[in-house]
């Protein structure tokens, strides 16, 4: 039977903070809010783990602006994903995954229409087996339940299988938890998360390790 190798999204195979900050400079201009706004914005942002619905009830108040909350978040959603970027090496080495027998799938804590349109727009969506995205199924990482799913959609199990992603208590923890060896992208730090398996500063550094099992 075909392993699985689950991967993260944001910070993983894609740069989120980099196309979060391309997207604030667009949004600041769009609102003349200037060099000081795209700084703020960055600064509340919190890697993407602050709510966006309290991110822009603070940009209303900051910014003054008149949109509702719900519109701004809604506008965001489908905004912020066309600024998401992926190198060609990343998707070569998802391919080279499944051309090796492994069954691949991004395991992603978000938004549906926003983690959707990522994929989408990356072409990640076609690159990989099955996105498991936790607004849509009902479940978030670290809960074991949502690798069993990925393994489910993908016709494996998670007996000799990957986790790879950048946040400790969520994605190596999570991965840990459910039998499966992890490999920690960056250095986010957690005090209460277990050590990975490996530890990289690049997704590329990943796909050869997964490869030689």
């Amino acid at each position: 039977m075909s392993r699985l190798a689950c991967f993260d999204l944001d910070n993983t195979l894609i740069d989120r903070d980099g196309a979060f900050l391309k997207w604030a400079r667009w949004w600041a201009g769009l609102y003349g809010v200037g060099e000081s706004g795209v700084e703020w914005l960055v600064a509340h942002d919190n890697g993407g783990f602050r709510p966006r619905a309290e991110l822009f009830e603070l940009a209303r108040a900051r910014f003054g602006l008149a949109a509702p909350v719900d519109e701004l978040v809604a506008s965001y959603d489908e905004e912020h994903p066309l600024f998401a970027w992926v190198e060609q090496p990343v998707l070569d080495g998802l391919a080279a995954l499944r051309a090796a027998g492994w069954r691949v799938a991004v395991v992603t804590n978000g938004g549906t229409v926003q983690q959707n349109l990522k994929l989408e727009y990356t072409q990640i969506a076609d690159a990989i087996d099955y996105a498991c995205v936790s607004e849509t199924v009902g479940i978030r990482k670290p809960d074991r339940r949502i690798f069993e799913l990925a393994a489910s959609r993908t016709g494996t199990t998670l007996d000799g299988g990957w986790m790879v992603g950048d946040h400790p208590s969520h994605d190596i923890a999570g991965g840990i938890e459910a039998g499966l060896h992890t490999i920690q992208i960056g250095n986010r730090q957690a005090t209460d998360a277990p050590a990975p398996d490996h530890q990289f500063d690049s997704v590329l550094k990943a796909f050869p390790v997964i490869l030689a099992e």
